[in-house]
C-alpha cells in the first residue's frame, strides 16, 4: 500500500501513469457528458412548475458540487504539501485553483440564470449564494497569492494556509439551506436521502454528475502533466522525453 502510495508521489511515474489513462479517461467523459446532455435537456420531462426553466440544473447542480469538491481536494493537496514536502501534491493544488474558480463561477452564472424566471431575481444575498460568493473569493485569493511571491515555494505555502484556511466555508455552503430559511431551496440531489424527483429526473442529473466528475479527473490530470514538464524541465527524463521525437524523425 505505501509503496504504491509513493509511486503516486513521483512526477515521472504519475506523468507515464496517467498518459495511459487519459485516453481512455477521456473518451469516458465524453460519452459520459453526451449521453447526460441530451437525457437532460432533451429527453427529461420538464418540471410542472418551473417547466423547461429546471433544465439548467442540468449544468447548475454539476458545476456547484464540481466547485466544493475541488477545493477540498485542493485543500487536501496542500496540507500534504505542507506536511511532508511532496511536489506532486503542490502541482495538483496549483492546477485545481483556476478550475475550482471556473466552476464556482459557473456555478454563480448559471443560479442567476435559473433565478431569473424562478425567483424573479438573478441575485439576492441569500446564505447559499452569498457562501458560494464566498468560495469563489477563497479560489481567486489563493490564485492570486500563489502568483504574488517571486519564490515558488513561499507562494506554495502561502496559498496552502490560505486554501485550509477556506475549508470553514465548505460546511456553511451545503447546511446553508438548512441552518438559515433563505430563498434558495434545499439540495436537489443527495446520495444519503431519497430523491424528491422522479427517476426519469434525477438519473440524468446522476449521469452529468459521474460525467463532470470524470472531466475533472481528465482535465486536472491533463494540466498536472503539462505542470510537471514545466517544473521538471532540468530533470534527466523530461529532457529525453523532450529528445525522443527528433531521434524518431532521425531514424526515418
Amino acid at each position: 500500500m505505501w509503496h504504491y502510495l509513493h509511486q503516486w508521489a513521483s512526477p515521472k511515474w504519475f506523468y507515464q501513469r496517467s498518459g495511459r489513462w487519459l485516453p481512455w479517461l477521456a473518451a469516458l467523459t465524453l460519452l459520459t457528458l453526451a449521453v447526460g446532455s441530451i437525457w437532460g435537456l432533451v429527453i427529461a420531462p420538464p418540471d410542472y412548475q418551473q417547466h423547461d426553466s429546471m433544465r439548467i440544473m442540468y449544468v447548475h447542480v454539476p458545476t456547484a458540487i464540481l466547485s466544493e469538491s475541488v477545493y477540498l481536494l485542493m485543500a487536501l493537496c496542500s496540507a500534504v504539501f505542507l506536511i511532508w514536502r511532496i511536489k506532486l501534491a503542490d502541482m495538483l493544488a496549483s492546477v485545481m485553483a483556476p478550475f475550482g474558480a471556473a466552476m464556482a463561477f459557473l456555478a454563480l452564472f448559471t443560479g442567476a440564470v435559473w433565478g431569473i424566471p424562478t425567483w424573479g431575481t438573478w441575485w439576492t444575498w441569500d446564505a447559499r449564494l452569498t457562501s458560494m460568493l464566498v468560495l469563489l473569493f477563497l479560489y481567486l485569493g489563493v490564485i492570486a497569492l500563489r502568483g504574488a511571491f517571486q519564490q515558488m515555494l513561499a507562494g506554495a505555502r502561502a496559498a496552502g494556509i490560505i486554501a485550509l484556511v477556506g475549508l470553514v466555508n465548505l460546511p456553511i455552503i451545503k447546511y446553508s439551506v438548512v441552518w438559515w430559511n433563505t430563498l434558495h431551496q434545499a439540495s436537489s440531489f443527495s446520495i444519503a436521502h431519497k430523491p424528491a424527483m422522479p427517476a426519469s429526473m434525477w438519473l440524468p442529473l446522476l449521469v452529468m454528475i459521474v460525467g463532470s466528475y470524470l472531466f475533472m479527473v481528465t482535465l486536472i490530470m491533463m494540466r498536472t502533466r503539462s505542470e510537471i514538464l514545466r517544473r521538471e524541465a532540468g530533470m534527466a527524463w523530461v529532457k529525453q522525453l523532450a529528445q525522443a521525437p527528433m531521434s524518431k524523425e532521425d531514424a526515418a
